[in-house]
């Protein structure tokens, strides 16, 4: 009996011995992708559920992560550099500032397969870029303000960081819109209505203290913006631009604080579900919007498919953007360097049922 017990403990041992590896190997082999933010933001919360639906779609494990201490790549990094060491398949990032980034992504650019999304680092070595042409856009934004002010007026202008590509790229887009010209950098003078705010002025528009103002924190939005307000309280022809997506929503407390929500025009940027309310409502005007649902999908697509050795799903070329108003409009047609462009303008309540039907189609 005894001899009989050790007899299938020797067989069992020897085949939880055999199993164990195999089981290991089928873990070592499965593909996981990293996708890493800027920032914490219902933005990021479309865009995961993309990267989620992507993953389910693609049979891949996914790392979805949003740093906590916003646009700060000292805190972005070390998430990127940990997932190196892990051994990942392949890493989408929107990089926070390019210039400080741009050497370490290079040096890992070589061991994992890596691509910008939303935010661009041009220098990086990344396979490719997942996001809008952000320049255009911006312009976009200067056409939406020129409509709602053809006569002119004064411009604030909010964003989350000047360091950004996506912010310069942008801001320097509603300006060159406004002044008609590229690269404008305007005049700085005193606003001929309110002596002592200084203003540079673009065309017929005078932005206020003559640059963007960057929170660097959505909790640092709406004390921002409504400091900003303040100062301009009484100016006719006045319009506020948010182009980051906490920026509007934060743009419209500050107004309603001071009183001043019906005196101001907002234009934001970006899905943010407050944003698409307060167009509903009549209280934004309208927002330029990205595709952050695509940016997650399609970045974990590409890098799926790249890990398995096909490089067909690598982005070649720009996602388009949009416009949302409350009641939409004919599409728009511009000429660009690249050739000609056609921009859908959307009806709020269509844009938001086609959202809410992206973020339905991830599996629970």
């Amino acid at each position: 009996m005894g001899s009989l017990w050790r007899y299938w403990v020797f067989v069992s041992t020897a085949l939880l011995l055999a199993v164990l590896p195999a089981c290991h190997s089928r873990r070592a082999d499965r593909i996981t992708i990293g996708v890493v933010t800027n920032c914490v933001a219902d933005f990021w919360r479309i865009c995961e559920a993309g990267a989620t639906k992507a993953a389910q779609d693609f049979d891949v494990d996914l790392q979805f992560r949003e740093p906590e201490k916003a646009f700060d790549a000292s805190v972005q990094m070390p998430i990127i550099e940990a997932w190196v060491k892990q051994g990942i398949h392949g890493i989408a990032v929107s990089v926070i500032d390019p210039k400080a980034q741009t050497e370490d992504l290079a040096r890992i650019a070589k061991k994992v397969p890596l691509i910008t999304m939303d935010n661009d680092a041009e220098g990086s070595g990344r396979l490719c870029y997942i996001g809008i042409d952000n320049y255009e856009a911006g312009k976009a934004v200067g056409r939406l303000v020129k409509k709602a002010l053809p006569q002119g007026g004064t411009i604030a202008i909010f964003i989350g960081s000047t360091k950004s590509a996506n912010g310069k790229a942008r801001t320097q887009g509603v300006l060159d819109e406004l002044a008609g010209e590229k690269d404008a950098v305007g005049e700085e003078m005193d606003h001929p209505q309110r002596p002592g705010l200084k203003v540079r002025r673009f065309g017929q528009y005078y932005l206020v203290d003559g640059e963007a103002k960057e929170d660097n924190n959505p909790n640092h939005a709406q004390p921002l913006a409504s400091s900003v307000l303040a100062r301009l309280k009484g100016l006719p022809q006045l319009c506020a631009v948010g182009l980051y997506a906490y920026n509007p929503p934060a743009i419209l407390d500050a107004a309603k604080s001071r009183s001043m929500h019906k005196e101001i025009i907002i234009i934001g940027f970006d899905e943010d579900w407050e944003t698409l309310k307060a167009i509903a409502q009549g209280e934004i005007l309208a927002t330029v919007v990205q595709d952050p649902f695509q940016y997650g999908y399609q970045s974990v697509a590409a890098l799926a498919a790249y890990a398995r050795g096909d490089s067909s799903k690598l982005v070649k070329e720009p996602i388009p953007y949009r416009v949302v108003t409350k009641d939409g409009g004919p599409d728009e047609t511009i000429l660009t360097p690249q050739g000609t462009l056609t921009i859908k303008n959307l009806p709020v309540q269509d844009f938001e049922a086609r959202l809410r039907a992206d973020i339905a189609s991830v599996k629970k």
